[in-house]
């Protein structure tokens, strides 16, 4: 016979589970919803929802808006996220900027900044320690508006496993331990990740594809593949290295120290060099300079378009989704890009014929990583509201 301390147990592991039914549906809704939507969409009965609902409200998660009338009966309490009670952390180090967002509950901005710079090659302490900066400077300013910050989370261009870098050539990073440098923020402990899962992660949020190859293009290039919802992250978790797929064997040595490398021919960099533009160019300048007319800068961003269909080609084959998401830099140049990349992708995907790839520009923009990165902050508040309200209480 279970003795009651045995029962209470499970009486408190299964409210917690129900608290964080709740909560995912109404934190993640496109919508706001009701209590009885709440409970057809959970399966569990309105007193339940009622109570747990309670929970969430009075621990500043959710908030209830006016009611409405939908139809004959009760009027409807529509519930939604709190905005600006709890908040993410996004830390980014890329190639060229420093930055910090934060994000509530809602998804919207907190706070956040963005710095320029040129990190190829950088100190790992000492560009860290800049970043520790910055992100003090917006948690200040969250925490001021009357936002807790829940956790940390940084998006970074390369290899990532167990809470370290194990490699970011355009960096020039290896072995570095981000915690050493970052461990004043917020958070129980500081959570790492690639940035174009991350990017991938902010996509996902916008609500549209649930399946989707997404590829984030810089100076170096990464990718994500997505499939109902699900990130495919390899045994190891280095799933992604799109930039570092071999396009031709005979290319260019890239930083990695290989040769022929998809970010030879289609980073930035590479797109920079080949349309005969300065260093300090950005890829808009690029495709202005084919809509005038320069063939030099034409014949750059057909390569790069024949590149990427190739890698892109041989990643479809493997994994078999049919749309590809072009994020970050890329974005500028799709469009012109498109008729050689997909060229490429109807003679080199199998199903080609059956099952035609798409290519589309990212709907989220503006640093996409800060904002996957903010919201993977969040995710524990979401997955479990009874330990945060426990914490916090």
């Amino acid at each position: 016979m279970d003795q009651p301390s045995s029962r209470a147990a499970r009486q408190e592991s299964l409210r917690e589970h129900n608290l964080a039914l709740v909560a995912r549906e109404v934190l993640s809704a496109a919508q706001p919803l009701s209590r009885a939507e709440v409970a057809t969409r959970t399966g569990l009965n309105r007193a339940t929802v009622s109570r747990l609902v309670a929970e969430l409200v009075a621990g500043r998660l959710v908030v209830e808006d006016t009611p409405v009338i939908t139809g004959a009966g009760r009027p409807a309490t529509p519930l939604r996220p709190a905005t600006r009670t709890v908040g993410g952390l996004g830390l980014e180090v890329s190639i060229d900027f420093l930055g910090a967002r934060v994000l509530d509950l809602a998804g919207q901005p907190v706070a956040e900044e963005i710095v320029a710079g040129d990190h190829r090659g950088s100190e790992a302490s000492v560009l860290l320690g800049r970043l520790r900066e910055l992100a003090e400077t917006v948690v200040t300013r969250a925490e001021a508006a009357g936002t807790r910050i829940a956790g940390t989370t940084l998006a970074l261009p390369g290899l990532v496993a167990h809470s370290r870098l194990l490699v970011a050539p355009n960096l020039g990073w290896r072995e570095v331990d981000p915690a050493e440098h970052l461990d004043t923020l917020p958070g129980a402990r500081l959570r790492l990740d690639n940035e174009a899962r991350l990017a991938a992660l902010a996509e996902l949020a916008q609500g549209g594809s649930r399946s989707f190859l997404y590829v984030s293009g810089g100076v170096g290039i990464g990718a994500a593949v997505v499939q109902d919802d699900t990130f495919a992250t390899g045994v190891h978790g280095f799933a992604g290295e799109l930039g570092h797929v071999c396009v031709d064997p005979a290319g260019p040595r890239c930083r990695c120290g290989a040769t022929g490398c998809l970010e030879t021919f289609a980073g930035t960099a590479a797109i920079l060099r080949a349309a005969a533009l300065p260093e300090a160019s950005s890829l808009r300048e690029v495709s202005s300079a084919v809509a005038d007319g320069n063939e030099t800068a034409r014949e750059a961003v057909e390569r790069a378009g024949q590149a990427l269909g190739t890698a892109l080609a041989a990643l479809v084959n493997l994994v078999d989704v049919n749309e590809v998401v072009l994020g970050n830099t890329l974005a500028e140049l799709a469009e012109q890009m498109r008729p050689a990349m997909t060229a490429v992708l109807d003679e080199r995907v199998l199903a080609a014929q059956w099952a035609p790839v798409t290519v589309r520009v990212a709907d989220a923009s503006a640093h996409p990583a800060l904002t996957g990165a903010a919201r993977a902050a969040l995710a524990p508040v979401v997955t479990d509201p009874a330990g945060w309200l426990a914490a916090t209480g």
